[in-house]
């Protein structure tokens, strides 16, 4: 039966193809096409036994039965009208239905051309049912609305007369009342609510824009209709006629969101499919040569953040602790179900997916009582914090505006082991971030143009803003630019300016680590907002950083003097961690505590680890 419910956008597609409006009580769907059938029937039979009064009987009946067709509430009258079906085309459908659920009248029909029992309906048989040639090249040429809304189709086996006509199964089972959607739309296809107060525009709206909750929600202001089927591009030919037969069933707009380029079967649909309203929606202009040839509109759609009453309609009475674009706060409404209602975790999972591939996730757990440096050091990285946490009030409050983007770049430069790394995890934690460690070998490609396809899938995952990307060996990904003297240089050459054109427009934290800070270009010296040198710690700081891995409060340790250690060797803090790691593990396979043994064992082993000279009056306890 035909419903009048219309459905909504939920997490899981949900399609009826039953989904049709009536203004009024429908009748039964098939009653009215079995009814037209058996008069047309027996009219042309009627007619192929040359017998006149029973030709004037079937004529009234088929007449009375015409009038049925479309004068009473059904859903077949509603798929005519949403087809926008001629009377030909009408009559052929009811017919084809009929023959296709009624193994009798289809063996009634092959009378009519001679085939053989269970033939579908021929275009010569479909002329005698219909009176005559011209009626059913009107009812199914290839402008007709049975093709154009991919109703039927045809099969060629030989003469035209010969041609069948095949009938596609969901209609049947959409006509009956079945709510199961068509198998060959794409993935992830879903009913959305029309808005009521759309615009009137042309059959076909173009909408282009970053993001495309943006896109969707601009295009539907544009298309008057009570309901939207929103579909990714469809992957062959049945997918494109199952995309138009359900929109037709349904009386639905289509809002078609590309990936790429729109297909030229896409084109050829959305030519023919002209009883339908369109909205094409992508990242980018559709070029001049794939446009198809209707009347049209094109809109570009915002790429604004979402404000305080789209957050709270999506999320409700949560704070909005996020930056997110209208699309990502789509996604994670959908993902709280899954977490619990959490959106801190929803957003990581936004993140997780795309980045995981290109990074490594680090879960911050190092706090500013971790990190031994110096006062002024310290000072530079709580501005890094601070620029992030505090850019919606100085951007959006006082108005201030900024050449490039709004996110915070970072430079820590300083030997191995003197704590870059820790402090961009300190950084991290301190804004409730996690930290991704990107992955070069996943990042960096010998293959042209791979390397900016990587960087432009990372930074689109990072567009939350919600991480800290941390690019250790900064200088092998933001190197200087060369002299070009061949297409090597010129390629590389490449790769820094597009790097340089995604770090200016992110909008969250990125934290450079290098050894070798005269390596790094100087278009990206100009973009970093805080550039801390880490050098090698003082006296003061190396017995603060042995107290800190020795005084956790587990580790059984024996008395000693950590300061005479923090004087005679001159250690980073990472040289200091593997010292004490190593200790540890000297101290549990002889089932005692961390002595001094074991530290000055552990100390050597370093040292020659590092080819540097080991002096035994060094040890001497």
């Amino acid at each position: 039966m035909v419903t009048s419910v219309t459905p909504e956008i939920s997490s899981e597609p949900s399609l009826s193809a039953a989904a049709m409006t009536s203004g009024a009580a429908p009748t039964p769907a098939i009653d009215p096409m079995l009814a037209y059938a058996d008069a047309a029937i027996a009219h042309a039979l009627a007619a192929l036994d040359d017998a006149p009064g029973e030709l004037i009987g079937s004529a009234e009946e088929l007449e009375r039965a015409r009038a049925r067709l479309v004068g009473e509430p059904s859903a077949f009258a509603t798929l005519c009208a949403n087809a926008a079906a001629t009377p030909e085309a009408t009559e052929l459908l009811a017919l084809v239905v009929a023959v296709e659920v009624d193994a009798a009248r289809a063996a009634q029909v092959a009378a009519l051309d001679g085939s053989g029992p269970g033939a579908r309906l021929s275009l010569g048989a479909a002329a005698r049912l219909l009176g005559d040639v011209g009626r059913c090249a009107a009812a199914i040429g290839p402008g007709s609305a049975l093709l154009r809304a991919a109703l039927v189709d045809l099969s060629q086996e030989g003469t035209w007369a010969a041609t069948r006509i095949r009938l596609a199964p969901s209609l049947v089972w959409a006509l009956a009342g079945d709510t199961a959607p068509d198998p060959d739309l794409p993935l992830g296809s879903h009913w959305a609510t029309g808005d009521d107060a759309a615009e009137q525009a042309p059959g076909l709206v173009l909408v282009t824009g970053p993001d495309r909750v943006r896109r969707r929600e601009l295009g539907m202001r544009h298309c008057p209709v009570t309901t939207v089927l929103v579909s990714s591009t469809p992957a062959g030919e049945a997918g494109w006629a199952a995309l138009v037969r359900e929109a037709t069933i349904a009386g639905a707009g289509i809002v078609l969101e590309l990936d790429e380029e729109l297909p030229e079967t896409g084109r050829r649909w959305i030519e023919r499919a002209t009883h339908l309203r369109w909205v094409v929606t992508g990242r980018d202009e559709l070029m001049l040569s794939a446009m198809p040839a209707r009347h049209r509109i094109e809109l570009t759609a915002a790429d604004d953040v979402v404000d305080e009453d789209e957050w709270r309609a999506a999320l409700g009475d949560v704070p909005h602790t996020h930056r997110l674009n209208a699309t990502q706060l789509d996604q994670v409404r959908r993902t709280l179900p899954a977490v619990d209602g959490d959106v801190d975790a929803a957003v990581r999972r936004l993140l997780g997916g795309p980045l995981a591939r290109l990074a490594h996730r680090v879960r911050p757990r190092k706090s500013w009582d971790d990190l031994v440096v110096s006062e002024a050091k310290g000072s530079q990285l709580r501005a890094v914090v601070g620029r992030y946490r505090h850019g919606p009030t100085v951007y959006d409050e006082w108005g201030v505006t900024t050449a490039s983007g709004r996110g915070v770049v970072a430079l820590f430069t300083g030997p191995s082991g003197t704590g870059k790394t820790l402090a961009a995890e300190v950084v991290a934690h301190s804004l409730d971030l996690d930290l991704y460690r990107i992955d070069l070998s996943t990042v960096v490609s010998k293959y042209i143009g791979e390397t900016e396809q990587n960087l432009d899938r990372l930074f689109d995952a990072a567009s939350a803003g919600n991480a800290v990307l941390f690019f250790d060996e900064a200088d092998s990904v933001f190197g200087k630019r060369a002299e070009v003297k061949d297409a090597r240089d010129r390629y590389a050459n490449l790769e820094v300016s597009y790097l340089l054109q995604r770090l200016e427009e992110y909008d969250g934290v990125v934290v450079l680590a290098t050894n070798l800070p005269g390596n790094i270009d100087e278009a990206f010296l100009r973009r970093i907002h805080e550039v801390v040198h880490f050098t090698e710690p003082s006296v003061d700081e190396r017995r603060a950083i042995w107290q800190r891995h020795l005084a956790d409060g587990r580790m059984p340790v024996e008395e000693f003097d950590v300061g005479a250690l923090a004087a005679r060797f001159d250690l980073t803090g990472g040289q200091i961690r593997n010292i004490v790691l190593a200790a540890a593990f000297r101290a549990v396979d002889e089932g005692t505590g961390v002595s001094l043994a074991h530290i000055n064992a552990a100390i050597a082993g370093e040292l020659r680890k590092l080819g540097r000279m080991v002096k035994t009056e060094d040890f001497d306890e």
